[in-house]
């Protein structure tokens, strides 16, 4: 019997595309990286419910719309819809997925295109795979990466989330600390397996600090803060920017730079410009919207030190990613913050909810002389190289069982012969 290659599906409502081309960037970071190994595909089950377009007059960002099929760096990525209500019933989210992409992954099926479902996220995503899982008599895995913790304190969406996690064939989780969420919910321990995000160290290096300066009008002898990620309530810029008042009484010449823009969870710009305003913050904090990952180095140069203050998280890949290009990390013990920043040298965990705690140390880091070349260095030990690898190998294993389980895929060269 000769071994069969995997041939992966991927499964993400939260994926770039056309309308929407910043969403999602850190999951086809690491899966086309794994396209370089094996086949891939994509499947972005889009939500849609008829007048949902009247949502956009009052939220721009809400829904963008997509067309059915696009090709992203030579890979197909399918972009079905399924039924979704705004705002209500998000525990029929992962049903209505698992229906609204159950043809076209019929039909990817029977043409042989794939052999195993690779979902993001347990719910509406993993709970969607699962059942297609069943219904297509394929294997699942699935990658935990932060939105497990708040789900699972919702009561209607817990059930259908251990549901998932426990019907999958293989859990990864971005953390540890997610892992052990996993098994606190009752998985076992033995089917999940922790792979973190890495970094792109040949897009995030070091760019000429006073160049990049100059790029965004910051003077030379300024001390600059940046945050990057998406406007939202739990990025937790609102809390940084509520206590620069008392770090410039130490540092005069500090400036914030905010990079991001909208997303699917929202977008409130609005509300930080208006506490800004109200601060009298302006000359101090620059919103400079959303970014490519290609120039996003150089407000990162520019800078002398990252925050986030969030709270909830994953593996944010954007520390690796300033860190990348030698910025110390202050951030909030949350998720699987201190698994990245896990060392003095490279920035400070602090509680969340502690607003002192985070201003003294953002005081102290900035009045620090760090070693950006050590901080590089880390970055470089988390290079995307070493994930891949334990990805691919893993997609191996489990075809390799499934198939000396049910032997050489009889249900693909049946379904096949008999199109």
């Amino acid at each position: 019997m000769s071994k069969m290659q995997p041939k992966l599906l991927v499964l993400s409502s939260l994926f770039p595309h056309s309308g929407a081309p910043n969403a999602g960037l850190f999951i086809r970071e690491r899966m086309f990286r794994v396209a370089g190994h094996l086949p891939v595909i994509v499947v972005s089950p889009r939500p849609w419910f008829p007048g949902q377009g009247l949502v956009r007059l009052i939220r721009p960002h809400y829904r963008r719309e997509a067309s059915r099929e696009e090709v992203q760096e030579g890979i197909k990525v399918f972009l079905p819809r399924f039924f979704s209500i705004p705002f209500f019933f998000r525990q029929l989210d992962g049903l209505f997925m698992a229906l609204g992409s159950y043809l076209l992954l019929r039909r990817l099926r029977k043409e042989g295109r794939f052999n195993l479902l690779d979902a993001h996220f347990a719910y509406p995503d993993g709970y969607a795979a699962t059942l297609l899982g069943k219904w297509l008599q394929v294997p699942v895995t699935i990658t935990l990466r932060g939105t497990e913790v708040p789900h699972s304190k919702k009561p209607k969406l817990r059930a259908p989330l251990s549901g998932a996690l426990k019907g999958a064939t293989r859990l990864f989780s971005v953390s540890e600390s997610l892992r052990q969420h996993a098994i606190a919910l009752g998985v076992d321990p033995a089917k999940i397996r922790v792979v973190g995000n890495g970094v792109d160290t040949g897009k995030f290096y070091p760019a000429d600090k006073a160049e990049a300066r100059r790029s965004l009008g910051i003077p030379d002898d300024a001390k600059v803060l940046i945050s990057v990620g998406a406007l939202v309530e739990r990025k937790g810029f609102h809390r940084v920017i509520a206590i620069l008042p008392e770090l410039l009484g130490e540092c005069p010449n500090l400036h914030y730079l905010i990079v991001g823009g909208a997303s699917p969870e929202g977008d409130r710009r609005k509300e930080l410009e208006e506490q800004v305003r109200a601060l009298g913050l302006e000359k101090q904090v620059h919103f400079l919207g959303a970014m490519p990952a290609s120039e996003l180095r150089w407000p990162l140069s520019a800078a002398d030190l990252f925050v986030l203050a969030t709270s909830n998280e994953g593996w944010a890949n954007v520390f690796l990613e300033a860190m990348a290009c030698g910025l110390p990390v202050i951030a909030t013990d949350v998720g699987g913050n201190a698994e990245v920043v896990c060392r003095p040298e490279l920035g400070e965990i602090v509680p969340f909810g502690n607003q002192d705690a985070l201003r003294d140390a953002l005081c102290k880091a900035l009045g620090r002389t760090w070693d950006a070349a050590r901080i590089r260095a880390y970055a470089e030990e988390n290079a995307w190289d070493t994930r891949v690898e334990i990805l691919t190998e893993e997609f191996r294993q489990i075809v390799l069982t499934e198939q000396a389980a049910h032997g050489s895929y009889s249900v693909i060269r049946t379904e096949v012969k008999g199109k």
